[in-house]
């Protein structure tokens, strides 16, 4: 993989034009995966291996996008360990008991590596069947997921989440300290299975102030992203609203910071100088005349230029709409670039 141009362009190394892969690339925009999940719940899906395989490969196939992600959920590692909860459609996850009192979080289970090894076991099938195609793990960050469990299921504005982070920090540190390690294990598990790169994904970050990023979510990144220094695979940090913590996110660790349609490539790259940069394509462009499609797309490869490297991408994930023949051509006219 030595010539691959996802990493080539990670580790800020040339490459003829840049690599592309999408958020949410596999799923509910291609017929073919709406055909195979007929029936089958999100969380099952996650755990068969033939599936997990079968769907990661499916944008591979009909986009050539330079990058497979594993098709997993952020809530699964939280479900392997032991964590009452459920994903509902058109809701999200829901969890069964919310954490609320330092007494919930010493009942919450930790995350062995064998509760996840049908994650190993769908990765050593990729492994076989991506060829020169990196293949991506990722992870959510301690914050959303305990986002997620302290909200019971998603929220707009985190009320309870921040009433727990001002209120009970301590309670807010040991619950975002156990989740590091939760959410850690997950990703050494991919990485110990041949993962080429990994991905971070704090979606709800951009809640927060830049201050508050800082005291209560920073030391938790940092310990998963540093947790994985011994691998030597590239690591990726994305969040969606964070425009103003991306210098904050970059000291987490990451080799690539994630930036979403808010925040132009060029700005991106005064605020973390010396960083590779992801992105940053509204996934709502791709609703428009090809014409502007062509037009948006370049104007990002041309602001990625002012970064070390770019790797692009949407500033969020495919939305489930999107026209799937508009995404392969997005891929082609960059190839071209």
């Amino acid at each position: 993989m030595t010539d691959n141009l996802l990493l080539r362009a990670a580790r800020g190394q040339a490459v003829p034009h840049p690599p592309v892969w999408f958020m949410r690339q596999a799923g509910r925009s291609l017929p073919e995966y709406r055909a195979l999940r007929a029936g089958i719940g999100m969380l099952e899906s996650c755990r068969r291996p033939d599936l997990v395989c079968e769907i990661t490969l499916q944008p591979v196939r009909r986009h050539e996008v330079d990058a497979a992600i594993l098709f997993s959920d952020i809530v699964v590692p939280l479900q392997a360990a032991g964590v009452d909860l459920d994903i509902v459609a058109g809701t999200g996850p829901v969890v069964a008991a919310p954490v609320a009192t330092m007494a919930d979080v010493d009942a919450l289970p930790g995350l062995t590596p064998d509760a996840v090894g049908f994650v190993a076991d769908a990765i050593r099938l990729l492994l076989a069947e991506l060829g020169p195609t990196a293949l991506i793990g990722f992870a959510g960050a301690p914050f959303t997921l305990a986002s997620y469990l302290v909200e019971g299921g998603p929220s707009r504005h985190h009320v309870k989440t921040k009433a727990l982070m001002y209120g009970a920090p301590d309670v807010w540190h040991a619950l975002c300290a156990k989740l590091a390690e939760i959410t850690l294990t997950f990703l050494r598990v991919q990485a110990d299975a041949g993962v080429h790169a990994v991905q971070l994904f704090d979606s709800w970050a951009g809640a927060l102030s830049e201050a508050d990023y800082r005291r209560y979510v920073l030391p938790h990144s940092r310990r998963v992203l540093s947790g994985l220094d011994d691998t030597g695979l590239p690591k990726i940090h994305f969040g969606v609203g964070t425009g103003e913590l991306l210098p904050a996110m970059a000291e987490a660790g990451a080799d690539v910071v994630g930036v979403d349609w808010r925040t132009p490539l060029d700005v991106a790259a005064g605020r973390v100088p010396g960083k590779v940069l992801q992105g940053n394509l509204d996934p709502c462009v791709l609703f428009a005349p090809w014409e502007v499609v062509e037009t948006e797309v370049r104007r990002v490869v041309a602001e990625g230029r002012k970064a070390p490297g770019h790797i692009f991408n949407l500033g969020h994930g495919v939305m489930p709409e999107t026209d799937p023949d508009v995404l392969t051509r997005v891929v082609s006219l960059v190839h071209s670039l």
